[in-house]
């Protein structure tokens, strides 16, 4: 049994669908389904008979006991968090309650149960913790990668509060001995995203004929990674990976912010024209670039991400099946074809506004 904290989300959604798809395992899916949580991302899985879900939330002290005591999981694989950049900026508190005290909420519920566990299995449990290449800071400037051995140096309240997670993971298996491994990506991007972010935001304003917001002058660089890529590169760290290690894992695809709007404006032309769009029955447009709008840069932006994602290749033998190309496409059809799955997610509390500004 593996259990996955926000398991309702983008990549904790994947990941369930992933392990319950191709593997013998069960998985309990923890989620406090807070506005980014939708148990309509894990639907294509829930009817199986390995697949439990407890709505919870991680930083209740209690919930998080109940839940390693009814479940006895082999392994933790610890998702939940506040992700969005923007939002951080705007509101800060909700990362540091979520991010910083719902991991040291699980932590100790899962070393309470730990140290419980006769030995066999106290060897064999993990507790998998994934965090984001913004823990590292800027690249701005230089050629370099982000390894396992870069310090950290985070910009933004959302990765200060990934980075202080992370510490606190290392420190729990310094101290007490917790088996832990610890994964830093690059940018996800795929199917049932939620859509403040760049990609899925692009994709249904300009399918509403609506502004293409990109900050500053689109200049700034990030390394995309295949959302179910990433799945498959969890599962194996979580059960292949060694204890008190660290494996930064990336889509060897970098691309500035602005060739990735572009991109996915030049699918759409082809995929669905204008011509075709009834949001466009009124205007003169021909191509969906023409949507395109500067708009001031958000405060500390970072410049360039790109990880260094040799060490998982070289020691797990994990590399991404897809190439920047293929699977933005795939990720463009599949907006394309699940219209109802994010109708539904926008006819909720959820708009589509740019948030983050000063």
């Amino acid at each position: 049994m593996i259990l996955v904290t926000g398991g309702a989300g983008f990549i904790g959604s994947a990941v369930v669908r992933y392990i319950i798809g191709n593997t013998d395992d069960s998985v309990v899916n923890v989620d406090c389904l807070t506005y980014a949580g939708n148990v309509e991302s894990v639907a294509p899985i829930s009817d199986s008979d390995r697949y439990y879900f407890v709505q919870a939330d991680i930083c209740d002290t209690k919930a998080m006991a109940d839940v390693f005591t009814k479940y006895q999981p082999t392994a933790v694989m610890h998702l939940a968090a506040e992700s969005h950049v923007d939002r951080s900026i705007d509101g800060p508190a909700d990362f540091i309650t979520t991010n910083i005290v719902g991991t040291f909420t699980l932590l100790e519920a899962a070393r309470n149960y730990w140290v419980t566990l006769p030995e066999d299995k106290k060897q064999a449990f993990r507790f998998h913790h994934i965090s984001t290449d913004e823990v590292y800071g800027d690249l701005e400037g230089t050629d370099d990668l982000f390894t396992e051995t870069t310090s950290y140096e985070p910009s933004s309240p959302y990765s200060a509060s990934k980075a202080s997670s992370d510490h606190l993971v290392r420190a729990w298996h310094r101290t007490y001995g917790l088996p832990v491994i610890v994964t830093n990506c690059s940018n996800n991007y795929g199917p049932y995203h939620f859509p403040e972010k760049l990609i899925p935001h692009v994709i249904l304003n300009a399918l509403g004929a609506k502004s293409l917001p990109v900050y500053g002058d689109g200049s700034q660089i990030r390394d995309w990674l295949y959302v179910e890529d990433h799945a498959r590169a969890l599962y194996k760290v979580v059960t292949e990976g060694v204890v008190g290690e660290t494996y930064n894992i990336g889509g060897h695809n970098e691309k500035k912010n602005i060739e990735v709007v572009e991109t996915l404006c030049a699918i759409l032309d082809e995929l669905k024209p204008i011509s075709d769009n009834p949001a466009f029955n009124s205007s003169s447009m021909k191509n969906y670039n023409e949507l395109i709008t500067f708009v001031k840069d958000r405060p500390g932006h970072d410049v360039r991400y790109a990880i260094d994602a040799s060490k998982i290749e070289r020691e797990l033998g994990w590399m991404p099946e897809e190439s920047f190309e293929t699977g933005i496409r795939k990720t463009v059809e599949w907006y394309l074809n699940n219209e109802n799955w994010w109708q539904r997610v926008l006819s909720g509390e959820y708009q589509l506004a740019r948030i983050g500004g000063e």
